[in-house]
């Protein structure tokens, strides 16, 4: 199957954000882009047929959500995850960003407080700002290389007042899958404290072995009636363009206001192809994200060796799930603009600058390695290349 994932498949020319908008993101063309959050993989062939197979009938007129789209997601995180969801918990919606605006928008009041943790995927800094709400950080712990929740200081800050945490889980852009004791730590503080929970799970299949995501809403049935999950399969299969993600809210009154601000939004329609495409994916894909995680892990074991073995004055933090890793940069003494600098004139390489996720991002730049081997090599080639020079 790695045949499959080393196919060099050429973007320009899509309309893609990653490849076709570096000259307005980086300024020039010549670049690498190792950048947004897709992959450069063609996804499930399952997918590419159904979607075929839908487009073949030639209308697409308003459509209904399907029940064997509510059964294949059942059943995928029951299997998967270990979690038994009730189909009627699952509120469809156009993606997991506009699932955390709605749960803002929907379930907390003006003025009220939302409590993040970066440094952090760049759409948490804004998304309590949108809606008049305040951005209460929590900065995650960097120790021995590795993250970890500040629990004091979480404890503090919902004590002061917070209605509201958005959890990352697992994290984007740290990698970091956390444990049962974790999470358990965290739903004692929420339901000591009143806190609604809101947690973007969207990286949840991707899970390197050795680790296991767990669902925090899986735990207790207390902060499961205290909470939304926000899930899709747009990360898991490569299709965020399909534009379809689900909210899994257990709690019946917490789901009305939820599904009466989509309906202040008129967003409450589907994507026909999206729900063609999240069904095939939930129903045939288990075998191929195998694959794909095996293939992942080769490309981590890789990037791991060389900058081991070429470009020590890098340190990587090791993703425990994603396809995204957090490069620490420091020892090169740059600051956030001569990094970027670095990055876009002299290695020619497009990679998310850690400033852009907060506090705790100085110093730090996020590659994306779901990409064929072949350009992860030529990446870490630019940019050894580029240190060598300095």
């Amino acid at each position: 199957m790695n045949s499959y994932f080393d196919k060099l498949v050429d973007r320009r020319n899509t309309h893609s954000v990653k490849w076709d908008s570096v000259q307005k993101v980086f300024g020039t063309e010549d670049i690498l882009p190792m950048w947004v959050a897709d992959m450069d993989f063609v996804t499930l062939p399952e997918i590419i047929e159904s979607i075929q197979h839908r487009a073949a009938h030639g209308i697409f007129g308003y459509t209904t959500v399907p029940d064997e789209l509510n059964n294949a997601i059942v059943n995928w995180m029951s299997k998967k995850h270990g979690w038994n969801i009730r189909k009627e918990w699952l509120v469809y919606t156009p993606g997991v960003v506009a699932s955390l605006n709605l749960s803002v928008s929907a379930l907390t009041s003006p003025e009220d407080s939302v409590i993040i943790q970066p440094p952090v995927y760049p759409p948490f800094l804004s998304v309590a700002r949108n809606h008049d709400r305040h951005t209460v950080m929590s900065q995650l712990i960097f120790k021995g290389n590795q993250y970890y929740m500040d629990f004091e200081d979480l404890e503090n800050k919902m004590a002061s007042g917070a209605k509201m945490m958005i959890l990352c889980s697992p994290h984007n852009p740290v990698g970091r899958v956390w444990t049962r004791d974790e999470l358990n730590k965290l739903i004692e503080l929420c339901l000591k404290y009143n806190v609604l929970l809101v947690s973007d799970e969207i990286h949840s299949d991707l899970i390197y072995p050795s680790y296991k995501h767990i669902p925090i809403a899986s735990l207790s049935e207390d902060l499961a009636q205290h909470s939304v999950t926000c899930i899709s399969p747009s990360k898991t299969f490569n299709i965020p363009g399909l534009m379809l993600s689900a909210a899994i809210i257990p709690n019946h009154r917490l789901r009305q206001k939820f599904c009466a601000s989509m309906n202040r939004f008129a967003i409450s329609s589907v994507n026909i192809l999206g729900m063609v495409a999240a069904q095939a994916a939930y129903t045939h894909g288990h075998k191929w994200l195998s694959e794909l995680i095996n293939y992942l892990k080769g490309n981590l074991e890789y990037l791991k060796s060389f900058i081991h073995d070429h470009i020590p004055q890098i340190e990587i933090v090791e993703p425990q799930g994603t396809y995204l890793v957090w490069l620490n940069f420091n020892k090169l003494g740059m600051d956030a603009k001569q990094l970027n600098d670095f990055m876009v004139n002299r290695a020619r390489i497009g990679l998310n600058n850690g400033v852009d996720f907060g506090p705790g991002g100085e110093g730090f730049m996020r590659m994306n390695i779901a990409c064929p081997r072949s350009t992860l090599i030529e990446g870490l080639n630019r940019l050894k290349t580029a240190i060598e020079k300095i």
